[in-house]
Order: C-alpha cells, then sequence, then structure tokens
C-alpha cells in the first residue's frame, strides 16, 4: 500500500511528524491511502488510539483527509505542498504571464514614503506598549471604507491579506468545521483553509461573483464561514454586482451565524464600485490590502470587522509578532495620502490590457473572462494540454489546477506586463492551444 515506505513511530506526535516528513519528501504521494488505523496501531505495537490521534494531527495540519469507509488517505494537495508548486518553466526568451504580479512601471517609488517615516520613527519611536496600530493609517482607512459602504467597526493591521483571513478564521473556526470558497478562487487560501483543519466547500463564480444558490447549498449544508472577493477576483477577474450582491445579502440574512470574510485585494487598481457584502451576519471580516497598489513587499493589509472579531485577531496578534511595523504603516499613511498612485490611471491601464486580449479572443473564437483586475481567465478542455503548448509558443500562463476545487479546468493569464504588441501574438497562440490541430495533437 505505501511502497517502500515505512511509517514509524511510538507516540501520535511522532508518527505524525514521520507521515508529513514523508509527504514533503515526496515519498507518500498525493491520493495514497494509508494503513487502516488497527492495521497501522498492529504493526507498531502501539494503542489503536495512539494512530488515531496521530491520523488527527495529520488531518488538523491538512496532510491527509478522511473519506469514511474509504480510509484515510494523503490530501491531494497537501499542506505541506502549496498549489504555488505547480509551477511552469519559463523557457529561455518566454514571456512569464504566470505570476499574478502588478506591473512594476505602475508602482509607486517607496523611497521617499520609507525616508519620511523613518525619520518620523526617529522623533517618536514606537517602543514596547505603544499602540500597535497607527491612528493616522486607521483615519485614512476609516475614510475610505465609509466612503465604500463597509460598516462601522474597529480597524488593525495585519501582515497582507493572507495573515488576515489565517487569525479571522482561527479566531472564529475549528478543525472539522466547513468553509465556502468561491472555486475557482485564490490558490493561497484554497491551501490554507484545509492547513488549519478546516474543510472546504466549493462555491461557483461567474463574472458578477458567487452564484446564489451554490451559496445557499453551501451554508445549508453547514458552511460555518464564506470567504468572498469583491472585486478584482483571482482567477476569474469578478466583480460583485449590486445585484448580485443583494441576493447574496439575502441568503447571508438567513444564515447570521455564518463569518463573513470580505477580500478587497483589488483597491487601488480597480475602476469598479465596491458593493460589500459584510453587515449582515453577527461576525465579519473586510481587508483591505496595499500589495496590488503598492507593492507585495508592502506586507500590510488593513482589517475592518466586529468588535469580537477584531479584539480576538489582535488578541492572539499580541503573543506572536506583536505588531506590523510603524514603519510600514506609516509608509503606506503616506502613499495612499499623497497620491503616491493615481488610481484612475492604473485601473485605465489594467482595464484596457484585460479588454484587449478578451475581445482577441473573442475574435478566434476563444471565450474569456476578465471583469477587473489583472488577470484573465480562460476555460480549456485540456489544460495540462493547454500550458504545455503554450509553453512551446514562448508564452507561460498559470495552470488553473493552482484555483480550483471542482470546477472545469482552465488557464489564467496575468496581463500587467502586457504590451499592445503582445496582443495579437497572445491571443493566436492561446486560439491555437486552446484548438489544437489533429496534426499536431495526433502526429
Amino acid at each position: 500500500m505505501l511502497g517502500e515506505y515505512r511509517i514509524e513511530g511510538r507516540g501520535a506526535a511522532e508518527i505524525a511528524a514521520g507521515v508529513e516528513r514523508a509527504v514533503g519528501a515526496g515519498e507518500l504521494v498525493p491520493g495514497q491511502p494509508l494503513p487502516p488505523m488497527r492495521e497501522l496501531a498492529a504493526r507498531l505495537g502501539v494503542n489503536p488510539n495512539t494512530v488515531a490521534a496521530a491520523y488527527r494531527i495529520l488531518r488538523e495540519r491538512g496532510v491527509i483527509e478522511t473519506a469514511g469507509r474509504r480510509g484515510s488517505r494523503v490530501r491531494p494537495k497537501p499542506a505541506t505542498t502549496g498549489r504555488e508548486e505547480l509551477r511552469v518553466e519559463v523557457p529561455a526568451g518566454g514571456r512569464d504571464l504566470s505570476t499574478g504580479n502588478p506591473d512594476p512601471a505602475l508602482l509607486p517609488a517607496l523611497a521617499p514614503a520609507l525616508t519620511a517615516a523613518a525619520e518620523q520613527g526617529d522623533r517618536q519611536p514606537v517602543r514596547y506598549g505603544d499602540d500597535p496600530v497607527d491612528p493616522d493609517l486607521v483615519r485614512v482607512a476609516r475614510a475610505e471604507l465609509d466612503a465604500d459602504g463597509v460598516p462601522e467597526g474597529p480597524v488593525t493591521v495585519t501582515s497582507g491579506s493572507l495573515d488576515a483571513i489565517e487569525r479571522v478564521l482561527a479566531a472564529h473556526l475549528k478543525p472539522g468545521d466547513a468553509v465556502a470558497l468561491e472555486d475557482p478562487g485564490w490558490g493561497s487560501t484554497l491551501d490554507l483553509v484545509p492547513a488549519l483543519g478546516l474543510r472546504t466547500v466549493p462555491v461557483g463564480v461567474d463574472d458578477d461573483g458567487p452564484l446564489v444558490d451554490d451559496l445557499r447549498r453551501a451554508l445549508e449544508s453547514g458552511a460555518r464561514a464564506l470567504i468572498v472577493t469583491g472585486r478584482a477576483q483571482n482567477p476569474t477577474g469578478a466583480a460583485v454586482t449590486a445585484t448580485r450582491a443583494r441576493a447574496l445579502r439575502a441568503v447571508l440574512r438567513d444564515h447570521p451565524q455564518t463569518l463573513l470574510i470580505e477580500d478587497d485585494h483589488g483597491h487601488g487598481i480597480v475602476d469598479l464600485p465596491l458593493h460589500p457584502l459584510v453587515g449582515v451576519t453577527r461576525h465579519w471580516a473586510f481587508v483591505r490590502s496595499a500589495a496590488k497598489a503598492y507593492g507585495p513587499d508592502l506586507r500590510l493589509a488593513v482589517l475592518a470587522g466586529d468588535c469580537v472579531t477584531v479584539d480576538r485577531v489582535r488578541g492572539r496578534q499580541r503573543l506572536g509578532p506583536g505588531w506590523v511595523s510603524r514603519l510600514l504603516q506609516r509608509a503606506v499613511v503616506r502613499l495612499w495620502t499623497q497620491g503616491a498612485v493615481d488610481r484612475a490611471v492604473v485601473a485605465r491601464s489594467y482595464g484596457a490590457r484585460r479588454d484587449a486580449l478578451v475581445a482577441a479572443l473573442a475574435e478566434r473564437g476563444v471565450a474569456a473572462h476578465g471583469r477587473s483586475g489583472m488577470n484573465v481567465w480562460i476555460p480549456v478542455p485540456d489544460e495540462t494540454g493547454a500550458v504545455a503548448r503554450l509553453l512551446q509558443s514562448g508564452w507561460a500562463v498559470a495552470p488553473g489546477a493552482r484555483f480550483r476545487l471542482a470546477s472545469a479546468p482552465g488557464i489564467r493569464i496575468t496581463v500587467s506586463e502586457l504590451t499592445a504588441q503582445d496582443i495579437g501574438p497572445l491571443a493566436r497562440a492561446v486560439a491555437e492551444a486552446v484548438r489544437p490541430s489533429p496534426a499536431r495533437v495526433y502526429g
């Protein structure tokens, strides 16, 4: 059953650690079944409860999954091998459109903001026990949240969107709870949820956001939380419309105990209005990251939420990193308030590239999605073949497996560094990759 690998150990933690090491090293592969608990206990000479505890540790760490009578097996994507490992090697002279990075030319210079923040820090050093959140950042962020219709609530700061999402989930859920996730959706979230010992429940997405009936089924089946992207959804570019938002809020009102997390990572690069869902459930969190508009290395996101959620996040943060650098917070305040980024220009730039590629693909009979943000999602019949054929043409794109739970195959193209001259050749290559000629496939 396990090939050449032998599970060893006497205690639950030791057995679990051995299995996790084997998964990380590739000695136990995704989907590989593990021995029944009593069988492994007899082989190791330990109590079956010890093996049961080891398997429980592995489930909570997102390494294995248990399917009733079918037993336990290594997860299709265990937490030790994140979806970002599904990489493509860019050929020499090729173009890498797989990363999801913003266009460096549209990012602001950080030196002036960081210098000014450092000078302020020299005058007013931050010390242990000081307020972990810069009051100017709270003021600026809260004003923009108010303008976008995000409900009143306390504000704190985390080290990026994923950090915020992890802390909010951990503040409310326990291993085994189910989380409704957009499908296709952000690969990092699809990895994070099972790594926390939580179960994933897919919710389909179209250009207008999560599908209402899918969300209703997910919540009626017991999902305790929902993570949704209001605009610039990764990978599809979906943006929640006013009509869709009303319908989703109606479903959420029927399930007021749902933990609702809304990710607005597209703030600053999207010109579509926000239609927030937060505020209709008892516990909620709204996350706004600085990464896409100001640079991925600014590991900072503003988190607003209900009082209990924000208080729990702050309390757990105090026991770990303590706070997000006030130096970075002050730098972000300057970037936000001094117009370091012309948001309208950035949004138009990404929009022009997306629209041009989607239109060029449509002319060639290829359907594509990209309503907002910096990505275009293209459904394909054969994901692996399409990625491979595009690589042969000199274009590296992201395989849809990074972003899918149960949805159909696709590929994601990041448009942020495309030029007008790239659009035609890329569209032709995609059309050929999606619909290759019989001769190209078979001979």
